[in-house]
């Protein structure tokens, strides 16, 4: 049986979920609340292909703590992630510590989102938004493949 290993987004506690349960409500160990719902859950190689290939879409934040851009995009992104918890999946990988994973998917500038279907990429876009139009592009975005 494979797992998933992930990062609790509520209280830092790493769990494993069996793969095969990706679509299931899956709680944390520690603190008892949801693993993959609710708020962007950290993207790491040893997990994100688990994550995409779930029933659910998958929305992507490539970014970087640094990058000013993407700080301030930050808040928006855990806004949606809030707003429609149980529907879609968010994720967010810091590329300076996830370098293979912005190698493989030949992320150039930050903030980059990509919105992933059944493990496919259906669309990406460059850029901080501002809450509005980000709504906008992710329901345009999930109405692909």
């Amino acid at each position: 049986m494979s797992t998933l290993t992930t990062r609790c987004p509520h209280c830092q506690a790493m769990n494993r979920i069996p793969t095969e349960r990706i679509n299931d409500v899956a709680t944390c160990g520690a603190c008892k609340d949801k693993l993959l719902d609710g708020k962007p859950i950290e993207g790491t190689t040893e997990n994100f292909l688990s994550l995409i290939q779930g029933d659910k879409p998958v929305v992507v934040d490539f970014w970087a703590p640094w990058c000013n851009p993407c700080v301030g995009f930050a808040p928006i992104f855990e806004d949606v992630a809030a707003e429609r918890s149980g529907d879609i999946r968010f994720v967010k990988i810091d590329t300076e510590a996830q370098q293979a994973l912005a190698a493989q998917y030949r992320i150039r500038s930050i903030p980059t989102i990509m919105v992933f279907k059944n493990g496919q990429m259906v669309d990406t876009i460059n850029g901080a938004l501002p809450k509005g139009q980000f709504e906008q592009w992710l329901n345009q975005a999930l109405t692909k493949a």
